[in-house]
């Protein structure tokens, strides 16, 4: 099987998936608010385990519903308290939330408010990002911290609870609730907002729009257990809908905070709208993912290579941070389900061979057909630069003789680094190899050709034997590469720069 063989059709989802929004819509009837579950923008994970799934697939598919939509953003201001970072993207969640009102309305969305949850008077972040808004012309919505939330439901449906909320000032009858990140209080949110509309005499119902855990794929599906992997932090875990079960006689597959909240859910929107159209988590949902897999051996190869992936991430995290192994444990558990191992990642046995016979770090590259391509640490390239340029070569079908950048364009750099920056280590990275083979194209044939490649890379697989850099993680990033590392650093020091 290709590395990049197609698993999933992303013209049946946008169409099922829309069609099922309106049909939710005809059946709550006045105001829907829709809450989105994991990223509505940049849905790495999505196209990493759904290979022909776009990180804008679902922009995409609310595009054909867009004059009828209107999108809230929710911030936890406990996240902006401390400082939280969208991993994926390297960037904290206040600068996230702008970068979504951003690219909403480039897309031709209404997006006017954000909300700002589990708020108190002594958070100086979020007061501070208030006013940020406030100056950029967005409307923010105060909701605080209720006592007893979830499970003391006559506080929470109260003056005392949701009533103490800012109600949102929205127009239109579908409006979707998202945010940077989880944890976010999108659900709170939701459930606030039927408050003050039943307040007002409104009609207004809730729904769910939550990608993974795939309902109608089998519990131990790999892409099913991918969720688990990448939520192993959060102690989430995949189940047999209980109440589906119950209520149908159906197996669907949920997840235990979707179970734990369900009863108490039910219990508010009776209390709050005089009734619960659900009779399972699984009904409130609105999720079609499952039923535009074209190809299922593909989606399940991509889910086992996924797992892999968030291991090595755990492993480096907990390295970094001299955490204990809990999250790799985890995900460990997950891999003996699967019945794979590190080694089954086609990247991570040639770049630890190449280690080996050069005793020095190296890395290896999976291209788009299925060709490894290794780098090895010289004295003018560490590893990631070296196999960068030699994959450029491979694709461009430049002989690998052929030096692409020459020892004399690479030296004013290191003498810049080292006489003048401070660095003690000489190697160029990936982004000076980057820009120095930029430089060469404008004199350099073969320069040139290889730099027309790069596009070629993204999608591409990459292990690397040692931890990465800040610098060389956010170039493979910005191309599109998936990145592992083995949990070693180059150099044994004590204090490392982040």
């Amino acid at each position: 099987m290709l590395p990049h063989a197609i698993g999933f059709d992303r013209e049946r989802y946008i169409s099922l998936q829309s069609q099922q929004i309106d049909a939710r819509r005809q059946q709550i009837g006045g105001k829907l608010y829709l809450e989105m579950g994991g990223k509505l923008f940049d849905d790495m994970h999505a196209s990493r385990v759904l290979p022909g799934f776009t990180p804008d697939n679902k922009i995409a598919m609310l595009q054909t519903l867009v004059d009828e939509i209107e999108i809230v953003v929710v911030v936890n201001a406990k996240d902006l308290e401390r400082q939280k970072v969208r991993a994926d993207l390297g960037i904290p969640y206040e600068d996230d939330a702008l970068r979504l009102v951003d690219i909403f309305r480039e897309r031709g969305f209404l997006v006017d408010n954000i909300v700002l949850t589990q708020l108190d008077e002594a958070n100086a972040a979020a007061r501070s990002f208030k006013n940020r808004l406030e100056r950029l012309g967005l409307k923010v919505s105060r909701h605080r911290t209720i006592k007893g939330y979830p499970a003391d439901t006559r506080t929470v449906v109260s003056k005392n609870g949701f009533g103490r909320n800012e109600y949102i000032q929205t127009t239109r009858d579908l409006v979707i609730v998202t945010a940077p990140g989880p944890g976010s209080g999108k659900l709170a949110t939701c459930l606030s907002q039927i408050y003050h509309d039943h307040e007002r005499g409104i009609q207004s119902g809730y729904a769910k729009f939550e990608t993974f855990p795939i309902w109608n794929l089998p519990i131990d599906h790999p892409v099913n257990l991918a969720y688990e992997a990448a939520t192993a932090d959060l102690d989430d875990v995949s189940l047999i809908d209980p109440f589906h079960l119950a209520a149908y006689g159906v197996q669907a597959v949920s997840y235990n905070r979707d179970a734990e909240v369900f009863p108490l859910l039910k219990v508010l929107l009776d209390e709050i709208a005089g009734g619960c159209p659900y009779q399972s988590p699984t009904d409130m949902g609105v999720n079609m993912v499952g039923s535009c897999i074209s190809d299922d051996e593909v989606c399940r190869e991509a889910g086992r290579q996924e797992i892999i992936r968030r291991y090595y991430k755990a492993l480096v995290e907990e390295r970094r941070d001299e955490l204990d192994p809990t999250i790799s444990q985890r995900i460990s558990l997950l891999m003996g389900k699967l019945g794979i191992t590190p080694h089954d990642r086609a990247v991570v046995r040639p770049a630890l061979e190449v280690a080996k016979r050069t005793k020095g770090p190296a890395s290896a590259i999976e291209l788009a057909d299925g060709q490894i391509v290794t780098g090895k640490t010289t004295p003018l390239l560490g590893c990631s630069a070296a196999m960068l340029l030699n994959a450029l070569k491979v694709l461009a079908g430049i002989d690998d003789e052929v030096q692409l950048l020459a020892p004399a364009s690479i030296a004013p750099i290191q003498t810049l680094k080292t006489e003048h920056l401070g660095s003690r280590n000489p190697r160029l990275h990936t982004d000076e190899v980057l820009i120095a083979l930029s430089v060469s194209a404008d004199s350099s044939e073969y320069a040139r050709q290889a730099l027309a490649q790069l596009k070629k890379l993204r999608g591409c697989e990459v292990h690397t034997t040692t931890i990465l850099g800040s610098v060389d993680e956010s170039i493979f990033r910005n191309l599109g590469i998936n990145v592992t590392s083995e949990p070693q650093y180059q150099v044994k020091t004590l204090y490392r720069k982040r």
